[in-house]
């Protein structure tokens, strides 16, 4: 199905392409930085530099033109040309490699090709090629006139083309047919029935290179490959690609669409070490830019064009907000109203998802995912909504993935990187709906047992991504529904110990009572019992909670308004009924996330009620 999705994405490419940007079959994009003048005589006019300035951060840096030429297939260490776009080595016989006789074989090879393309041809440009290779002396290019100036930048890498009366040779008609006609007849590849279009064919024996795919080899990676014959069938050794039969234009088609969405920054983001491609069946580029707003894989803050064109699906016309938690609040509230997200746009057209990271000379598959959109924007929208939780006003509403995964590494460790298997498993379940990865669980419960609250730092142990992450796991789970009043936004003040779950829930809240004590009695203190108590306190209960009480009464003793601490301590105590059921010796994994939960719920409330008690201060003086 990935080949297949990626033929007919590349299908839809070739249909709407108007400015020739992706290649007919037998054709390749490659990098090229000058041109060679001709004469109808094959002489050397001149050379131009193809180069376009670019802006790269703060600096304009100079970079090869993309052009389309004939196809440049897989070339490794033989000696193998290409027509009419090369390097030095092949087009000029000289290059800096230092070895004289390979770069002379070169030459003689590329020398063959041309002549044999070009042979009979009834261009002008053509014949000026086909008389380059007849008479260019490769010994003579150091002391040639027009070449002498640009020989050292010419034969520094790069790839060269040609030009005949101010037009690229190889966009001459005459010419284009004749690459065509040699190529087909030229091809050693057997017929069989392609495995992709069920069609006879001749089939790729070498499957084009992927490039773009962040770890990989520069020079391109395969997606399909056998070269060794522990990975080919019985009765097929050294057969390589016809292994699995791939016609050479279903080969292409799926290469070309593939390295296309690679080299659009707008059809892939990096999730880990996983480069993540996604495209609609459809050429309609609002549904890229929707995913891309949805997944958070926009700028902090978004450039107008794009917040215009978001606006501009979203039916708000006249909005002006470039916040991105503003535009996601709007299009999840078309979504929660049920209605049309944007504009014309189908949401029954199939999109996908693929997954890729780099194994040596290969790509492997991550994963696939494919569904049609609306039902994508849902599990996106339900994701979010999963997440929702208690938070400051000066955080974002919606923590995307980036900021999720952030949450399970050490910040203090030198690879920053989260997992990669659990980056993806964690995209695959907010696309698909499914449970998040266990990973993703225990992952930040190890950060909440390893980390302290550090202010030069900047870290904390209970964050709201934390709190966050455990929230929409535990709703995700089997069990999940029996904690589902207190899977919520803010504090459960009924949610009692005879509740499933309700022990460890009410236990956190009293562990955050206990801490609000301590900081009263001794304002301005450096360590709290968090970072002496709390992992104790979160797993082995039993064994913490009735020191914790001991400290609290001298706590409450000595703070001024201790009576308040006394009474929360007792009705949470109430709610816990100790003297019928004492406290649990161990806490399970999800209880351990419930009582997470319930610190973090008590805390949040004991500061949304400090704000509102500020705000009617300040209301009644301005009265």
């Amino acid at each position: 199905m990935i080949l297949q999705s990626l033929v007919e994405y590349y299908e839809i490419l070739r249909q709407k392409d108007k400015d020739g940007t992706v290649p007919p079959p037998g054709y390749s994009p490659a990098k090229v930085s000058y041109a060679l003048e001709l004469s109808p005589e094959g002489e050397l006019l001149g050379v131009l530099s193809l180069r376009i300035k670019q802006q790269r951060g703060k600096k304009e840096v100079e970079v090869p033109q993309v052009l389309v030429v004939p196809e440049q297939d897989t070339r490794a260490v033989n000696i193998h040309p290409y027509f009419l776009c090369d390097n030095s080595g092949y087009l000029l016989g000289q290059d800096k490699k230092g070895k004289p006789a390979r770069t002379a074989a070169c030459f003689a090879a590329a020398r063959d090709l041309h002549r044999s393309v070009l042979e009979g041809t009834s261009s002008p440009a053509g014949k000026a090629v086909y008389q380059f290779f007849t008479r260019w002396d490769p010994a003579l290019a150091e002391g040639h006139p027009v070449l002498a100036e640009y020989l050292d930048e010419l034969t520094g890498g790069g790839s060269l083309v040609f030009t005949f009366g101010g037009r690229f040779v190889q966009e001459d008609p005459v010419v284009k047919a004749q690459w065509e006609q040699w190529r087909t007849s030229h091809s050693e590849s057997p017929q069989m029935q392609c495995l992709v279009t069920g069609q006879e064919a001749p089939v790729a024996v070498l499957h084009p290179k992927i490039k773009g795919v962040r770890g990989a080899q520069s020079v391109g990676a395969s997606l399909v490959s056998f070269n060794a014959p522990a990975y080919e069938s019985y009765g097929r050794s050294g057969g390589q690609g016809l292994n699995a039969p791939v016609s050479e234009y279903a080969a292409f088609a799926y290469g070309t669409a593939l390295n296309w969405l690679l080299s659009d920054r707008h059809h892939h983001c990096q999730v880990g070490d996983t480069t993540v491609v996604y495209w609609a069946a459809d050429p309609n580029p609002q549904f890229v830019n929707l995913f891309n707003t949805m997944m958070g894989n926009i700028d902090t803050d978004p450039t107008p064009q794009s917040v215009d064109l978001f606006n501009t699906m979203m039916g708000n016309i006249e909005s002006e907000e470039e916040d991105p938690d503003h535009l996601l609040a709007e299009l999840f509230a078309h979504v929660e109203r049920g209605d049309p997200v944007a504009g014309d746009l189908s949401l029954s057209t199939p999109f996908y998802v693929l997954g890729l990271a780099p194994n040596a000379a290969r790509l492997s598959v991550r994963f696939f995912l494919q569904s049609d959109f609306g039902t994508m924007v849902q599990n996106i929208y339900r994701h979010y909504r999963d997440l929702a939780i208690e938070r400051a006003p000066y955080e974002r509403e919606y923590l995307t993935l980036y900021w999720l995964l952030r949450e399970t590494v050490n910040p203090n460790a030198r690879d920053k990187a989260p997992s990669s298997s659990m980056a993806a498993a964690t995209l695959r379940a907010i696309l698909m709906g499914g449970p998040y990865p266990e990973a993703l669980y225990e992952s930040v419960l190890l950060r909440v047992r390893a980390e302290q609250d550090n202010t030069e730092r900047r870290t904390h142990k209970i964050t709201r991504g934390r709190a966050a992450i455990i929230k929409a796991c535990l709703l995700r789970k089997p069990q999940g529904a029996l904690y589902r009043e207190v899977l919520t936004m803010s504090l459960n003040k009924e949610y009692s110990g005879k509740e499933p779950g309700g022990q460890a829930y009410v236990l956190g809240r009293l562990f955050a009572v206990l801490e609000k004590a301590q900081l009263d009695a001794n304002p301005g203190i450096n360590t709290t019992i968090k970072d002496r108590y709390f992992t104790s306190a979160c797993t082995t209960p039993a064994a913490v909670f009735p020191t914790l009480l001991m400290l609290a009464q001298h706590h409450i003793s000595k703070a001024r308004y201790g009576y308040y601490s006394d009474q929360q301590i007792g009705d949470l105590l109430d709610k816990l009924e100790v003297d019928n059921r004492p406290y649990p010796k161990h806490l399970t994994l999800e209880e351990q996330g419930l009582f997470i939960l319930g610190y973090y719920h008590q805390v949040k409330a004991r500061y949304e009620k400090a704000n509102s008690a500020d705000k009617n201060t300040d209301d009644g003086r301005e009265d």
